[in-house]
């Protein structure tokens, strides 16, 4: 036990938040005497992290963490500078110029999340074999299966974030043994706990009340391939600065008795299991996003909340809206969360064609609520100006008004907490992305991938439009906007790297695409000298 702690201590930095001996610990053996309590401590135990309260915790709803990261790096969003609001020690900016160093906090902090609850995996898989004669050997098999699953999953957040990192599935190993792996090594490990678990799980719709609500089940795990196989080429990729990748259509991954396959068709594959079933989009957009979306026949993976349950919250309404427009809801507001202009663009906002999505996604022009029209203190009424945000708004006359705000989400006008607690379930995947997914990999493999992504318009009763690579960015922002998802699709499209909307080029030259990861954090490397920084990042000795 004492090995497993101070791994903890050594990757992430968190020895105080797992104290060997707390006072009110119960004894292991005291604590584990059923099968009941057995998956409560090593299965049930590890849900309690996809979501989060705190900084830097949760795969959504919080801030500062792996949201913040995939969406305020990218040219979807922004936090901006308000005058006095939103400077943050020059935070946000660096995030939106790309000009981040090793020593962010914030990169810290995910880190050490995403590690934290690896490393609780690998306890988990140690308490189910230390009591494996509590359980029978399929219900053993199953609880295995969804906790390798998990674990995967967040190494996937791992490579995608930082390229090559340690890999531990140990509880039993000291810091000096610790070694990063390879990108392409994380993935082929990650694939194949993925592959071997997949075929315990249920297939039950997770997103929906009951049994396996919140959690790993086949769909979950045959969207995660199917991510995969659709990012192969990048997460394949060992030396990400060098401008050379392997074609997807030469990466052959592994698919359990179906064979190899190539990234391509693997991720055709993976999505028409999910179709198989029985995921579906739904007649209307917005009731994926409803205050009650446990029916939802779309959401694939949630994050469950329930303000008189849990302690997940969601931020990013609090933080987008004015603070009239949060009083008028009779809920709290911090005026940051902006889309930038070249967001608003895609969707053809100004225009005489504005994608309807617009309208669900964001709060634009004069705002309303309950039909009332809402003012600011000196009278005039709030009106957000979507083409007026940049990153330094401060002695603009739209100083606190610049940009189109995150609307997506049904408010809960009961929320808790400024509204943070609120009951709409926090998607992370869902069907829709399964049919864009689908379509990309049709057309990169030279194929014709209209039909699904006439499928995602249709629903939203937009015109045909043929599936080519910069049709199927642009759907993907306007379909999956506010959902975690644009920075991971930029460096997959090969324009993460170049200056867009507001952003200028980086000082230091991004051509070598260096920036596609993030800097190892400074205070890990501290604590190992064998690990290597990432390309492009300075290595700092002190």
């Amino acid at each position: 036990m004492r090995k497993y702690l101070f791994i903890i201590a050594a990757l992430t930095l968190l020895s105080s938040c797992l104290d060997e001996n707390p006072r009110d610990r119960i004894e292991e053996e005291e604590a584990i005497n059923s099968a009941n309590a057995l998956y409560l401590n090593a299965v049930a135990n590890l849900y309690n992290y996809i979501g989060g309260h705190n900084d830097c915790e949760g795969l959504q709803g919080t801030t500062r963490g792996v949201y913040d990261l995939q969406t305020f790096t990218s040219d979807e969003a922004l936090l901006p500078t308000r005058g006095g609001d939103w400077y943050d020690g020059g935070l946000w900016q660096s995030l939106f110029t790309h000009s981040w160093t090793p020593t962010e906090t914030i990169l810290e902090g995910t880190w050490n999340y995403l590690y934290k609850v690896i490393v609780l995996c690998n306890y988990s898989l140690y308490l189910l074999d230390s009591h494996r004669d509590l359980v029978s050997p399929l219900d053993l098999s199953a609880y295995v299966a969804e906790v390798k699953a998990l674990r995967a999953i967040y190494y996937c957040y791992l490579l995608d974030l930082f390229g090559s990192v340690p890999y531990v599935t140990d509880t039993e190993i000291d810091m000096y043994s610790v070694r990063q792996l390879s990108r392409s090594q994380i993935f082929n490990n990650a694939w194949n706990d993925l592959i071997e678990s997949r075929r315990f799980l249920s297939s039950e719709h997770s997103n929906q009340e009951g049994v396996y609500y919140g959690r790993i089940t086949r769909p979950v795990v045959d969207f995660v391939l199917a991510k995969m196989a659709l990012n192969a080429e990048i997460w394949y990729d060992d030396v990400w600065t060098d401008d050379e990748r392997e074609a997807g259509s030469d990466i052959l991954l592994p698919c359990g008795e179906l064979g190899e396959m190539t990234a391509w068709d693997a991720c055709i594959y993976y999505c028409d299991q999910v179709t198989q079933a029985g995921y579906q989009l739904e007649t209307d957009y917005r009731e994926n996003f409803s205050v009650y979306n446990e029916e939802s026949k779309e959401n694939i993976f949630v994050i469950p909340m329930d303000k008189g349950l849990y302690a997940n919250e969601f931020s990013n309404l609090f933080r987008s809206r004015h603070y009239n427009h949060g009083s008028a809801l009779g809920l709290g507001a911090e005026n940051g969360i902006s889309a930038t202009v070249s967001t608003v663009l895609t969707y053809g906002y100004g225009t005489g064609e504005v994608d309807r999505r617009f309208a669900y996604n964001f709060y634009a022009d004069t705002v309303l609520v309950d039909g009332r029209t809402v003012y600011l203190d000196n009278g005039e009424p709030l009106v957000y100006q979507p083409l007026a945000v940049k990153i330094d708004l401060t002695g603009s006359p739209y100083e606190k008004t610049a940009g189109a705000r995150m609307a997506k989400y049904e408010v809960d006008r009961t929320a808790y907490n400024d509204g943070k607690l609120q009951n709409n379930d926090i998607v992370l995947f869902r069907y829709a992305d399964v049919l864009l997914m689908k379509s990309e990999a049709k057309v990169r493999s030279g194929r014709n991938g209209d039909e699904e992504l006439n499928q995602v318009r249709k629903r939203v009763g937009m015109p045909y439009r043929k599936a080519t690579l910069d049709n199927l960015l642009d759907e993907r922002l306007m379909e999956l906007a506010w959902e975690g998802w644009r920075r991971q699709d930029l460096i997959r499209f090969d324009r993460y790297h170049l200056p867009y909307s507001s952003r200028p080029a980086n000082p230091k030259e991004e051509t070598t695409r260096y920036t596609i990861v993030f800097p190892i954090p400074q205070r890990a490397m501290n604590l190992n000298d064998q690990m290597a920084q990432n390309p492009g990042y300075i290595v700092n000795l002190q």
